[in-house]
C-alpha cells in the first residue's frame, strides 16, 4: 500500500510535522536559489545537482503538509507518483507524462553529479533549474502557495 492509499483508508498519521515541513521547504528553496548562482557562475554540474535536490525536498515536504510522511527514497518519480495519488492533480499528471525524460535526467544529477565524472553544460543546467523551478511553482498552486519560486 502506497502512502496515497494509507491516508485514504485512514492508515497513516496525517498530523503535520510543522517544524519538519517548515525547514523541508526552506531548505528546498535555498538549494533553488544557490543552483541560480551555481548556473550564473559556471557550476553546471553544482547547479544540476542543486536543483534536483530542490525538487527532492520540496516535494518531500509537500508530501509531509498532505500526508504527514513521505517514503524515504530520493527518487523523484516516486515522490510525484506519492504527491499526485495524494493531491489527485490533473494539472501534476500532466506535467510528469511531458516532463517524464527531463525529470529522469534531473533525478540522475543526484548520483551523477557527486559520483561521477560528468559534464554537464550550460544548457543542461539551465532546463534543470527549470525544471525544478516548474515543478516546485505547480505544486505551490497545488498546496494554494504562491510565489516564492520566482
Amino acid at each position: 500500500m502506497n502512502f496515497a492509499e494509507a491516508w485514504r483508508r485512514g492508515r497513516c498519521n496525517v498530523s503535520v510535522h510543522g517544524f519538519e515541513a517548515d525547514v523541508l521547504r526552506r531548505r528546498s528553496l535555498g538549494f533553488l536559489e544557490q543552483a541560480r548562482v551555481a548556473l550564473e557562475g559556471g557550476l553546471y554540474d553544482v547547479a544540476c545537482f542543486l536543483a534536483e535536490q530542490a525538487l527532492q525536498l520540496y516535494l518531500k515536504y509537500a508530501l509531509l503538509r498532505v500526508v504527514g510522511d513521505y517514503p524515504r527514497t530520493h527518487s523523484l518519480r516516486r515522490l510525484l507518483g506519492e504527491l499526485g495519488r495524494a493531491v489527485d492533480s490533473r494539472m501534476l499528471e500532466e506535467f510528469v507524462r511531458a516532463n517524464r525524460v527531463r525529470l529522469s535526467v534531473l533525478e540522475d544529477a543526484y548520483i551523477m553529479a557527486r559520483y561521477f565524472v560528468k559534464e554537464y553544460g550550460r544548457e543542461d543546467a539551465e532546463d534543470m533549474v527549470k525544471l525544478a523551478e516548474e515543478a516546485i511553482s505547480i505544486i505551490e498552486e497545488i498546496l494554494g502557495e504562491g510565489g516564492s519560486v520566482h
